[in-house]
């Protein structure tokens, strides 16, 4: 019986780190419960998942990417115009069209020209602009890019390159409506917007593009104890100088280094995933099978040249159901002792949590895990291959 939902819980230790940054500097924390934990922001979590091209990626998926940049435009429209022979300022004012298309930006454009009682035939067709970027970062698929970048050139074509009449091109060749239906029917399978986009979501604001919602929910790592932190005082030293025989220092600072064990929490929605994918079950199986790998072996790491932050999980618990997923962060709501075992306190608070909702709600759930030093612990222990497999049979039953 394939599960409605599946829950991938782990636990992973990193020393002397500095895994996500704020804005000051300092490590991310979030108080919960009996103290104040060190966070790894989804965002963050998500990105190094996205971007990892190792074994098991999802890159190595047989899917169209996701381009999340401001500068799409530029990189899929307008450079593959020029190389075709297009010129670069017919090329720009093409994709800016487009832009304004499809973000929406072209009606608020003309709203406001009207206010302040501009016409558009008096703007300025070739304003010399050498960008097609947007203002902010879009999430676009390959298939929509190339898309609209061969609508570009149908309208340049028609227009036999002249940029006063491109504009009118693009307008003659395609409507609202229509560009909006040609989007969502560009590749069998509902990938249009890429497979990042199926898996993690997109936020669109113009009617144009389709929102995606994640199928894929990550929480917000933390440490399971309270924050231990340490400034640490570095020094670089210049080489030629002190061959000279002077002392001192060429730089002094200090940088904030935490560890901890971090839990983290990801929810797949294996109804959401297989929708996103348009049904295909076998690429929703490829995808969780690889999730469970890189979730409990890809590193989020920053000063990586001088604090390695490089770790595998303890512990990767996966479940499988029906019922609306919960957290076992709450299993933490007291930090869990530092003295001792931290790695066997920490099983032994998810053991108690674990018993304690089985008790109240029932167990709702199929579960099976791989771990270190877990023999005679929770259920059915694997090695995390073994696991992966389990987790893609709860998609493919």
């Amino acid at each position: 019986m394939s599960s409605r939902f599946l829950q991938i819980h782990t636990l992973t230790n990193y020393p002397a780190s500095l895994l996500n940054r704020d804005d000051a500097g300092f490590a991310k924390r979030m108080p919960f419960g009996g103290g104040v934990r060190t966070r790894i922001s989804s965002q963050c979590l998500k990105r190094h998942w996205r971007v990892y091209d190792g074994e098991n990626s999802l890159k190595s998926i047989d899917a169209p990417e996701s381009v999340r940049s401001r500068v799409a435009f530029d990189r899929f429209v307008v450079e593959p115009l020029v190389k075709q022979g297009v010129e670069r300022n017919v090329a720009v004012l093409a994709a800016q069209k487009i832009v304004a298309k499809v973000f929406g930006s072209e009606a608020k454009q003309e709203k406001a020209d009207k206010q302040r009682g501009k016409k558009k035939s008096d703007q300025d067709a070739s304003s010399g602009s050498k960008t097609a970027a947007t203002p902010q970062v879009t999430v676009l698929g390959k298939p929509e890019l190339d898309y609209l970048c061969q609508l570009a050139l149908d309208a340049i074509t028609a227009a036999k390159g002249i940029p006063a009449q491109v504009e009118k091109e693009i307008d003659r060749l395609t409507d609202e409506k229509e560009l909006k239906n040609n989007l969502k029917a560009l590749k069998p399978g509902s990938l249009e917007a890429g497979l990042g986009a199926a898996l993690f979501g997109r936020m669109v604001t113009g009617d144009i593009l389709s929102r995606t919602d994640a199928a894929i929910h990550v929480a917000h790592a933390m440490t399971v104890h309270s924050q231990m932190a340490e400034s640490d005082y570095f020094t670089a030293i210049d080489d030629l100088i002190r061959e000279e025989g002077e002392q001192g220092s060429g730089h002094i600072n200090a940088s904030e280094l935490t560890s901890g064990l971090f839990y983290g929490y990801v929810v797949v929605d294996v109804n959401g995933l297989l929708a996103n994918l348009g049904d295909n079950r076998t690429l929703a199986g490829d995808v969780v099978e690889r999730l469970v790998h890189i979730v409990s072996t890809v590193s989020p790491g920053a000063k990586k040249g001088s604090t390695a932050p490089y770790a595998y999980s303890h512990l990767v618990l996966a479940e499988g159901g029906s019922a609306q997923p919960r957290t076992l962060q709450n299993a933490f709501i007291e930090p869990v002792r530092t003295a001792g075992n931290l790695v066997h306190n920490t099983y032994a608070a998810i053991q108690q949590h674990l018993a304690d909702l089985d008790a109240m709600y029932g167990k709702n759930e199929r579960r099976a895990h791989a771990g270190l030093a877990t023999d005679g612990l929770f259920e059915e222990k694997m090695t995390l291959t073994e696991l992966a497999a389990w987790t893609k049979d709860q998609v493919l039953e």
